[in-house]
């Protein structure tokens, strides 16, 4: 994710090359401006190329993929927030439930507060694996008794370690150091992290229907490449930036709607989920009274740019 100061314009703009998308964008935008450009000079120079009717059919059909595109945006921002949204709360849950923990738990179960710090540690990074390309099992810590290397026979690995997670608050139980009430409100908290889970995996496994997507890119291309058969006869040469122009804002649009709408990817606009992790692994330790296991968190994979 691009990390950036909103209101320095200049430095934003300095720096949109740190953007993939951008790049891409620009590239398309060349494209469009070098056709309207050779439609432009075969008007001018060999034979007559704009079509036979004026522009108020173009501007009916802008207004018409105006909506359409803002329809788009919103829907895939949504996917976005929403995604942002289960995170924060991961983030919130996992520190209500360490903070119950330390409350329970006496100082000296280092044992006990170690397994918890690091298995909710465990769960936030797994999670992040399981919406990206696969759990990294070498960023997890280790809880004892071969449970990391056990986890890789699962398929769904932040499951397996909410199921053990709660063995183990079964196993404080048995050992009459947390009481029914409290393993009720310990339950809530545990089935939180699988809602949230299951939320983040719907958002994922769900995108916008093709039907819809096709439509939109179609009638794109199907205006840029028209709208300089309408324009040249107007405008000459001036056709050539209003081309562009068009094709910039239009296709811009739709490129940012098919980048935010899986925002659990390592696109340079995708959500920090490495960063949030990360967090969560340093407050679970420190609500814990525990050390880390290095001082450092492990090297991970650059999923922001900061722009300064």
């Amino acid at each position: 994710m691009i990390i950036y100061q909103a209101k320095d314009w200049a430095g934003a703009l300095r720096h949109f090359h740190t953007s993939y998308s951008i790049q891409v964008l620009l590239r398309r935008v060349g494209f469009v401006s070098a056709y309207g450009l050779l439609l432009t000079l075969v008007d001018q120079h060999v034979a007559d190329v704009h079509l036979p009717f004026d522009g108020t059919l173009f501007s009916l059909l802008g207004i018409t993929l105006s909506l359409l595109l803002v329809f788009r945006t919103n829907t895939a921002y949504d996917r976005f927030w929403e995604g942002r949204r289960q995170w924060g709360s991961l983030v919130n849950y996992s520190r209500n439930l360490a903070v119950l923990l330390d409350s329970l738990l006496p100082d000296d179960a280092i044992t006990n507060r170690t397994y918890f710090a690091r298995s909710l540690s465990n769960f936030a990074l797994a999670l992040k694996g399981h919406l990206r390309s696969g759990v990294d099992f070498a960023e997890l810590d280790d809880t004892g008794d071969d449970e990391r290397q056990s986890l890789a026979q699962y398929a769904h690995v932040p499951s397996r370690i909410a199921a053990l997670i709660l063995r183990r608050t079964q196993a404080l139980r048995q050992d009459n150091l947390v009481n029914d009430a409290d393993l009720i409100t310990i339950r809530l908290y545990h089935q939180a992290l699988l809602d949230i889970t299951g939320a983040c995996e719907r958002i994922k496994k769900t995108p916008i229907p093709f039907s819809y997507s096709f439509f939109i890119k179609l009638f794109i291309t199907a205006y840029v490449l028209l709208i300089p058969f309408v324009l040249v006869k107007s405008y000459g040469y001036f056709a050539i930036p209003a081309t562009t122009l068009a094709a910039y804002a239009l296709i811009g649009i739709e490129m940012i709607g098919d980048e935010i709408e899986e925002p659990f990817g390592l696109d340079c606009n995708d959500l920090p989920l490495n960063q949030i992790a990360q967090t969560i692994r340093r407050n679970m330790h420190e609500i814990l009274g525990v050390t880390p296991l290095t001082s450092e968190a492990p090297k991970p994979e650059v999923d922001y740019i900061k722009v300064n």
